[in-house]
């Protein structure tokens, strides 16, 4: 068993020609351009079992060489994957059951008959690979660069491959984001969370591939270090994955979420004081505020424009023909890997970094509150509008943690605060009343009541 620890970056034809020549590719490449031909048969039961136990199983001819391989889903998150991977050299192009033994197979499948697994799908390709090597420092860094150009097909379903893969040979995970976020800052690269097998299953079934993320549960006790890493990481993989899934299908509500994603995370940038310095995170806010008022105003027009909504697919395809998206989401993933809003904070900062989520969020909570002018929205409700970031960074942390929160009733809370930030942003004066009716209710709430206490 070996562990695989690479980045998979969605590019265009024209992008992956231009890599090929890159300077910053050609100047450390130690191999020169090596060309093959991969052929690539997926297997699972009719019913899926593999899939479902987050493991991927494919039998690849290379030239004259045939392996099986085995791989778990591992960790993925933000285009960065860490997974576990089993390789068989074999002699011949039929799968050797008997290497799928306890030392690799899951234990959630320990009874299953592998007499049924059968070929599901295929990723036939051709790869150019290089070995890319430079000096970190006193450490030495080396990374598989391939270039892969072919098509999953599923029965009669096809989608293109055309995708950079770097694999970590040698090194820390972090000098695969530096490598891609220089790499991006020239040339439109989409960070993608979804392997060559996801592709397939999609194909196969497009109900089987999850939008949502793994993430981290947390608890009264996690360090609010810990719990902001958790949610800004959950959150930049889902807007990725939803990037990418709007990107293949182009359904409204996808789009809808990935803006959301990006609202949260702005506001959960700009919740957390000396924890999070300013200036430690103003590009990244900088770039999402950016993103967020170029994106915003066509979601609301879409609202009640169905000709907005039918545009949209294009207006997205052109906005990841830029460099914009995946820069910004490169260097949010090498931000957060590095963790880097701690370096140089003042020890105040470190204090509150390291405080139970518990004991944190109901007085951030109960500050954002007293500040939310909700008596005086009940005869002027446009005073609410200038307040909308204050609602924001009450939600994203609702959203995220509420279970934490020793409150009544605080699902109900969050659900009437939801409501109130949709009303605020319709900005309608027809509605102006039910507005200020909203805000009645929430100072209402018992669990409002108590938060303020």
């Amino acid at each position: 068993m070996q562990k695989e620890t690479e980045i998979k970056l969605r590019v265009s034809r024209e992008t992956l020609d231009a890599l090929r020549d890159h300077p910053l590719l050609k100047k450390r490449n130690k191999s020169g351009w090596q060309q093959s031909e991969l052929f690539n048969q997926y297997y699972d039961t009719p019913a899926r079992d593999l899939a479902r136990a987050r493991v991927a199983l494919r039998l690849r001819r290379d030239g004259e060489q045939y392996i099986q391989t085995l791989k778990s889903r591992g960790h993925s998150v933000a285009g960065l994957s860490e997974r576990n991977e089993w390789d068989w050299y074999l002699d011949k192009a039929k799968l050797d059951l008997k290497k799928l033994d306890d030392q690799c197979w899951p234990a959630a499948l320990a009874d299953l008959d592998k007499k049924q697994l059968a070929p599901i799908f295929t990723t036939d390709f051709n790869r150019q690979r290089a070995e890319i090597a430079w000096g970190r420092g006193k450490a030495k860094v080396v990374v598989e660069a391939a270039l892969d150009l072919g098509k999953v097909i599923a029965g009669e379903q096809e989608e293109e491959i055309c995708e950079l893969e770097l694999e970590l040979r040698q090194g820390e995970p972090e000098t695969l984001l530096e490598l891609a976020a220089e790499l991006a800052a020239d040339l439109p690269l989409m960070p993608c969370d979804i392997s060559k097998a996801e592709r397939g299953y999609r194909l196969y079934d497009p109900a089987s591939y999850s939008v949502q993320a793994d993430t981290q549960k947390l608890l009264a006790e996690t360090p609010l270090d810990g719990a902001f890493a958790g949610i800004a990481w959950a959150l930049l993989g889902n807007s990725q994955r939803l990037a990418e899934q709007y990107r293949y299908n182009g359904h409204w509500r996808l789009l809808q979420d990935w803006l959301q994603q990006l609202v949260d995370l702005r506001a959960l940038l700009g919740s957390l004081g000396q924890v999070v310095p300013r200036a430690s995170s103003r590009e990244l806010r900088e770039a999402l505020d950016a993103l967020i008022a170029d994106w915003s105003p066509r979601l609301e027009q879409g609202e009640t424009d169905e000709s907005v909504r039918q545009q949209a697919p294009e207006a997205f395809r052109a906005e990841l023909a830029q460099t914009r998206w995946g820069l910004f989401s490169l260097n949010a993933s090498l931000w957060l890997l590095k963790r880097a809003w701690t370096e140089g904070r003042n020890e105040r900062g470190n204090r509150q970094g390291a405080a139970a989520l518990g004991k944190w969020l109901p007085r951030q909570l109960a500050e954002e509150a007293e500040g939310l002018p909700l008596s005086r929205a009940q005869q002027d409700p446009m005073l609410l509008v200038d307040h909308l970031p204050r609602l924001q960074r009450m939600l994203v942390w609702l959203r995220q943690a509420r279970d934490v929160l020793l409150l009544a009733e605080v699902d109900r809370l969050y659900g009437e605060l939801v409501k109130l930030q949709q009303m605020i942003q319709q900005r309608d004066p027809e509605t102006l009343d039910a507005l200020a009716a909203q805000a009645h209710t929430v100072l209402a709430l018992k669990p409002w009541k108590a938060l303020l206490k």
